[in-house]
């Protein structure tokens, strides 16, 4: 069972950041007893490996600050985080080898990166626009520095404390199940506000003005 809280707090944290959690396992794997990762997953400690995360990382910690580059970065980053959520919950789960399901069905543990990935990664897509759009830009940098924070914290707990991990989880499930509703609530009292523009006439209409009224749809 912690192998998979493991591989749901560490899929979770690519979410944010592709490169983050894949760098912790690989550097815990590489220096540390903590980490210890079959032979199907030692390219992960591999230092040339180590060494291009890193560069990957450096330019997304850059490209994510960047108002409206950003957006363009979370749509290819739509393949990769993913991909890097089903690498790292594979890796912990081979690592551990305590759940006998995952065990007999591989498949089942990039299954689960992937999608825990990619639901964390359309949540971050969808509303950072958001924020931009708000902030005219500027909270662009704090939202993406405090994103990189979450990713690492979530990657380290993810493997020293996997129970700890988990309840990070909910809450960040939680904050994001706010997050919607403040930004369709907000919509709504937009579209209800005075002065707010009315939607065009559909095609092959115009207005008219009848006698003893105010006007009329043809």
């Amino acid at each position: 069972m912690l192998a998979v809280l493991t591989g749901l707090g560490l899929s979770a944290a690519a979410g944010l950041n592709a490169y983050i959690p894949v760098l912790v396992v690989g550097l815990l794997g590489r220096y540390t007893d903590l980490v210890r990762l079959p032979a199907e997953f030692g390219w992960l400690t591999d230092g040339r490996v180590l060494a291009v995360l890193a560069l990957l990382l450096a330019a997304e910690i850059v490209l994510d600050k960047v108002p409206v580059v950003d957006s363009v970065n979370d749509m290819v980053q739509t393949v990769i985080r993913p991909a890097s959520g089903g690498a790292v919950f594979a890796a912990a789960e081979a690592a551990g080898r305590l759940d006998a399901a995952l065990s007999d069905v591989p498949w089942l543990g990039w299954a689960l990166g992937i999608a825990s990935a990619l639901a964390v990664h359309l949540t971050k897509a969808s509303l950072r626009p958001v924020v931009n759009a708000g902030t005219l830009g500027t909270g662009a940098p704090v939202v993406s520095a405090a994103e990189d924070t979450v990713s690492l914290g979530m990657s380290l707990l993810a493997v020293l404390a996997p129970v700890v991990a988990l309840a990070g989880l909910v809450l960040l499930a939680y904050a994001a199940v706010r997050l919607r509703r403040l930004r369709k609530r907000r919509k709504r009292t937009a579209a209800a506000a005075p002065g707010a523009p009315e939607a065009p006439d559909a095609p092959g209409r115009r207005w008219f003005r009848t006698p003893g009224r105010g006007g009329g749809r043809a």
